[in-house]
């Protein structure tokens, strides 16, 4: 046998190992983001935002949780997460924006509960565009 590539009865080429068929460009990835409505979108950047201020106030799954508590970093993914609820709210149902809301607090609530010297009321992570939580 030769180290030629191998023909398919589909007449495709086998390159090996080390090629996949699968393409990716830029422009799939366009295409694929704009059959996404702007509410999907809206929430699950928002779940990431919620997912990495929960692994950064040390409520992880894992066994090393607590080690990843990060405060400073867990203030600008609040902060961030509700200026983007704010700002999508209007834009969004009720249903979809509540959630949101609710997963919100809780992560200002915990961060407060963390925090060894906790911010004065109205001036923790994201309360800037949330109001006081208490």
């Amino acid at each position: 046998m030769t180290d030629a590539p191998h023909a398919h009865d589909d007449h495709s080429v086998d390159h090996g190992p080390a090629e996949t068929s699968f393409s990716y460009s830029a422009d799939d990835e366009i295409r694929d983001i704009s059959e996404v409505p702007a509410v999907e979108l809206i929430n699950t950047v928002a779940v990431h935002l919620m997912s990495a201020a929960a692994v950064k106030l040390g409520l992880g799954d894992g066994p090393d949780a607590t080690r990843e508590l990060d405060l400073d970093e867990a203030r600008k993914l609040i902060t961030s997460l509700a200026g983007l609820i704010t700002a999508a709210a209007p834009e969004v149902s009720d249903s979809h924006a509540r959630p949101l809301r609710d997963g919100l607090r809780s992560l200002q609530l915990a961060f407060r509960e963390a925090s060894p010297i906790p911010d004065p009321i109205g001036k923790g992570p994201g309360e800037k565009w949330t109001g006081p939580v208490t």
